[in-house]
């Protein structure tokens, strides 16, 4: 067993030393481009809006990918028995919570709603019955159908229609 010597005064007392250090958390915050610290040159927020910009441009094609690799998924899931559809409807579940933090970000918020609906379905679902999958394809259909007609912002009135069938579809297999 080893023990530490301590640090003692002359009445045997313990000395602590405490070290105040500056929190620069502030000066990191800021872009390095400012003179002030913490603050954001506008130069560089303007140049990281450009980027996001270009991918909100790219993110209906990019995003259709993985719209595709659920239809497999769901493909796959119909293709076995009830209890055995634990794989696909985790991986359903992956990608959902992948999308729903996407599309607001790009533009596409009613991708973010139908994909946290998704995620919250499929996270609960231990056993994925025949009902359960069509629940499923009625939300990727709804993103699907999003990410083809460039429904942005809220969509307004066809935004609403395809909520509403969402809506519609989950009650009919529930």
């Amino acid at each position: 067993m080893t023990t530490k010597s301590l640090d003692l005064d002359p009445k045997g007392k313990i000395k602590v030393r405490y070290f105040r250090l500056r929190n620069r958390l502030k000066d990191k915050a800021g872009s390095g481009h400012s003179r002030e610290p913490g603050k954001f040159a506008v130069e560089a927020l303007e140049q990281a809006m450009a980027e996001l910009d270009k991918f909100a441009e790219d993110y209906p094609d990019w995003v259709q990918g993985q719209v595709s690799e659920l239809y497999e998924l769901l493909a796959k899931t119909r293709e076995k028995e009830e209890n055995r559809r634990a794989t696909e409807f985790k991986r359903i579940n992956e990608i959902a919570h992948d999308m729903r933090g996407q599309g607001g970000t790009f533009g596409y918020p009613l991708v973010t709603t139908v994909a946290d609906s998704l995620y919250a379905f499929t996270g609960s679902r231990s056993l994925a019955q025949d009902s359960h999958v069509e629940i499923v394809k009625s939300h990727i259909d709804t993103m699907n159908a999003v990410i083809k007609e460039r429904v942005e912002g809220d969509g307004g009135i066809l935004g609403r229609e395809l909520l509403t069938a969402l809506e519609k579809a989950i009650e009919k297999f529930s």
